[in-house]
């Protein structure tokens, strides 16, 4: 079946029925209290062809917070950073161990395993945060440019909340800091990185956010090469083996797209020239992330025959 053959909305129209008996088995965030109070029954899902063709079912176009999936919008823009080897501070592995063990980075004396977990991402951060005067508004323009929407931005409740529970960030940057992996200011560094997961965003905002992603680096609406092609490569491929926590082997075999997740309820997937797709149900599994939002990206590669493999 070719893409341009597929009848994407029908395929949704068809996904949003099915996933109907999986509603309620999963469990919205709580260590996030403003996070609990999203009712669980929503859903949208959004996909944008790397041809301009846009299709969603749903609540594609209601904001949810960003949480995690922010992640990957700091990588990227880390690895414009010409003068910036991140790979010395962060490592490129799966972890194996839940997105904020402390565990592991212990042992592995302050360097996290990828720039998805918790820890990782609080190293890029730390990034962004030596190399500007503003890092929350860099990070926030960056996401605004790329998803082409200027009303993308930082929700202040739940900002405000992730600030007054993020006890477990601060012992993770605490922790690096005396490794000599955190270079700012911790408190610098945790409200910035506070403020990124607090970005809202929709299904719709984040499929065309990922499309550099789709198309060897470029921005249709940022109109400009955002990343080199051999970038976006890499990125996908960290996706694949690191995007979804402790549950990426899982997901990789029922789903077949690099993606990646936040405890939001959001997943963002990538296929490579073809086009990206984004879920948002806030309800959560085990692992912190979305139960119906990843059986509503399996039933979408199952229908529509694509995926990377």
């Amino acid at each position: 079946m070719s893409n341009e053959s597929i009848d994407y909305q029908g395929i949704l129209e068809e996904i949003l029925e099915e996933v109907q008996p999986f509603f309620g088995k999963g469990k919205n965030a709580d260590y996030i209290p403003v996070l609990a109070e999203v009712p669980g029954d929503k859903f949208g899902m959004a996909v944008r062809t790397i041809d301009g063709r846009e299709f969603s079912i749903g609540d594609a176009k209601e904001s949810f917070s960003i949480q995690s999936i922010s992640k990957l919008f700091t990588l990227m823009q880390v690895l414009g950073f010409s003068d910036c080897d991140i790979w010395s501070r962060v490592g490129r592995e799966p972890s194996g161990t839940a997105f904020n063990s402390l565990v592991q980075l212990e042992y592995e004396k302050g360097i996290p395993r990828n720039p998805f977990i918790n820890a990782g991402a609080l190293v890029i951060t730390d990034i962004i945060n030596s190399r500007s005067a503003d890092a929350s508004r860099r990070i926030d323009d960056y996401y605004r440019l790329l998803s082409g929407n200027p009303q993308n931005r930082v929700d202040e409740v739940v900002a405000t909340s992730e600030r007054n529970h993020g006890f477990r960030n601060a012992a993770l940057a605490n922790l690096m800091c005396s490794f000599g992996n955190i270079h700012s200011p911790i408190p610098e560094v945790l409200e910035v990185y506070f403020r990124q997961c607090a970005l809202t965003t929709s299904c719709i905002d984040l499929a065309r956010a990922v499309l550099p992603l789709a198309c060897a680096g470029y921005s249709s609406f940022a109109g400009q090469q955002i990343l080199s092609a051999r970038e976006a490569k890499r990125i996908n491929a960290l996706l694949l083996t690191c995007g979804l926590y402790d549950a990426v082997g899982s997901f990789a075999y029922r789903v077949g797209l690099p993606a990646k997740s936040g405890v939001g309820g959001g997943i963002v997937a990538v296929l490579p020239q073809h086009l990206t797709v984004a879920v948002w149900s806030p309800e959560l599994d085990r692992y912190g992330n979305s139960l119906v939002g990843a059986q509503a990206l399996e039933l979408f590669t199952t229908k529509t025959g694509l995926s990377i493999f």
